[in-house]
């Protein structure tokens, strides 16, 4: 079993990054307290530089690098949000980045990653974007991985620490999954602040690698067939399966038409443009809330808001 990342790892990170992100605002939502019947409480992480909580991970990862891995240059793969932030961390430090993306990426994404100044490398699907990935590395660049790596789980973790700090009265706590690593970090910095607090993790049909690990008794590799790029990941790892395993309660798959509602409803009720990403955790807040009985109160982390109002329009049909 992988070590998992602890409180002091996270605060750790925090020092790393302070300055460098925003620490975002944690606010009630009146809207979705009426919308789901219970307190709701939300982190707005689509606020963060790049629109979405990854840029913690791409800052802390690139700080802890020696100058020899540096000057390499750094190399990510990315259905979205990691390329947009690693893009733009290593434009800030400094630092030659490349971004390997499926050519099905969110046209922004590419839009943005590049004009923050990486080299950004179009594949056809996310195997052919793995590939060329470990071919890069392979030459000598240096990796920067969205969520299988210690210091990018306590990175994203930050994101816990500050909810964490500023809710420390909520019982439920939702966060979306792709390869695992915010929900991993979140997961260890609530555990240790909250006590008794559940943290459950939602997916979309088609991009459900950690639900199909958790049934599997171990990581396993999927097809993604989701809309929703920023959350299709080709599996979990070891690493982050493990934290799921130890500190997440449950881990619950909403279709891609609902996760689409689900922002629709942020737009109207919280007033805040978010990707599918982020609602897939309106969708299922139901399903929890059934299960866990009277007296909830619920936390949100609304993780990104890189989608377009065109990718919205389009993905509303579905």
């Amino acid at each position: 079993m992988a070590d998992l990342v602890t409180i002091d790892d996270v605060r750790a990170a925090a020092e790393v990054i302070g300055g460098r992100v925003l620490r975002t605002p944690t606010l009630p939502s009146p809207g979705l307290s009426t919308l789901l019947g219970v307190p709701t409480t939300v982190k707005l992480e689509l606020l963060q530089r790049s629109g979405s909580f990854k840029t913690r991970g791409a800052f802390t990862k690139i700080l802890s690098l020696s100058d020899e891995a540096r000057a390499a240059g750094v190399v990510g793969v990315s259905g979205g949000n990691h390329g947009i932030a690693l893009a733009d961390a290593a434009s800030a430090l400094g630092v030659a980045a490349t971004v390997v993306m499926p050519s099905s990426a969110p046209a922004r994404s590419v839009e943005l990653a590049r004009a923050s100044g990486a080299d950004v490398r179009l594949t056809d699907g996310l195997a052919a974007a793995f590939a060329l990935l470990h071919e890069l590395v392979e030459a000598g660049a240096t990796l920067v991985h969205p969520y299988d790596d210690p210091v990018v789980v306590a990175a994203q973790g930050t994101v816990g620490l500050e909810f964490a700090t500023d809710a420390p009265d909520v019982t439920d706590v939702l966060v979306s999954i792709g390869g695992g690593g915010l929900i991993s970090g979140v997961a260890a910095a609530f555990h240790a602040l909250v006590p008794g607090v559940r943290v459950w993790g939602v997916e979309v049909e088609g991009a459900d690698a950690m639900r199909q690990a958790l049934d599997a008794g171990g990581p396993v590799d999927i097809t993604p067939t989701s809309i929703v790029s920023t959350l299709s990941a080709p599996h979990a790892s070891q690493l982050t399966y493990d934290h799921a395993v130890t500190l997440v309660e449950d881990v619950l798959v909403v279709s891609d038409a609902d996760a689409v509602r689900g922002s629709i409803a942020l737009a109207e009720a919280q007033k805040v443009w978010a990707e599918p990403a982020a609602g897939c955790l309106v969708a299922a807040a139901p399903a929890v809330l059934e299960r866990v009985g009277p007296g909830a109160r619920l936390g949100i982390v609304v993780c990104g808001g890189n989608a377009t109002f065109a990718d919205v329009v389009r993905w509303s049909g579905v």
